[in-house]
């Protein structure tokens, strides 16, 4: 009898949670008709267009003959930097313009402003990971070493800048809806996250009135942690996992605290 009732109490547990992923399913299906030449397919352009963005600083860098610090060579140098910086932006960025892209979405009540954002992050994550996989081939093809020293170090760095990119994307996709332009000026200070990330310098090299208040960038936490997993020698005084986790894990707190209190409003937002 107890098992029964068990039972029976989370059916209503398990058709919600079946119901919330065929929501996300048809929104996710939909951004990618809408967004990649109303086919599936066209999907595949997500993950190459930041593999090309990669692969043009990567080649500038080099071409222009500048020496890898650390490393065997300098292309797995950049990468370390540069896939954790663009990982974020790519993410943040695209998650910052769904609800006005999908907005009229929400005209249906099943529809909620979490699933179109969740949605885009799954699309926008999955599209990462292919441009991962995209780029270690790549290094591998041209005779560099892709593997970590820590590879475990590796990943957790990887799955804590997903958690950043989320928990931002998140936070200025709800505060785009009642400020369209901010997605403007947040593609704007992507230009400052990045520049500020270290992903082209050595951060902890400078002196600490420079690199300490740099290392309040938690895309800088991103690639400093994601290089130590790399090189042996690389100096970790910079690094803070508890920073980089607590503000990811903080920003999406806000999101949906924000998303949580304000749908009425959303949906008046024109």
């Amino acid at each position: 009898m107890e098992d029964a009732r068990t039972i029976a109490s989370s059916r209503p547990v398990i058709n919600a949670l079946r119901q919330k992923l065929n929501v996300m399913s048809a929104v996710t299906q939909r951004d990618m008709r809408t967004r990649f030449f109303n086919h599936g397919l066209g999907f595949i352009i997500q993950s190459l267009w930041p593999l090309v963005h990669m692969l043009v600083i990567m080649t500038i860098n080099i071409a222009s003959g500048r020496a890898a610090p650390y490393g065997e060579g300098p292309m797995t140098f950049f990468a370390t930097g540069i896939i954790p910086a663009l990982t974020f932006i790519y993410i943040s960025r695209f998650m910052s313009l769904s609800l006005i892209l999908n907005k009229p979405m929400l005209a249906f009540p099943i529809v909620q402003v979490t699933d179109i954002l969740f949605g885009r992050a799954f699309l926008e994550v999955v599209a990462g990971c292919v441009t991962l996989a995209m780029m270690w081939a790549i290094l591998l093809s041209l005779g560099a070493n892709p593997y970590p020293i820590d590879a475990e170090q590796a990943v957790l760095a990887y799955l804590a800048t997903i958690l950043l990119a989320v928990g931002i994307g998140t936070l200025v996709g709800v505060i785009t809806m009642f400020l369209p332009i901010f997605a403007t000026g947040y593609a704007l200070m992507g230009i400052i996250f990045y520049l500020t990330s270290g992903c082209l310098f050595v951060t902890s090299n400078f002196p600490d009135q420079i690199a300490v208040p740099l290392s309040y960038n938690p895309v800088l936490q991103c690639v400093e942690w994601m290089r130590t997993a790399y090189f042996e020698n690389y100096s970790d005084r910079l690094v803070n996992k508890e920073y980089l986790v607590a503000f990811g894990l903080g920003s999406l707190f806000l999101g949906l605290i924000a998303e949580r209190f304000s749908r009425r409003l959303l949906m008046d937002v024109s």
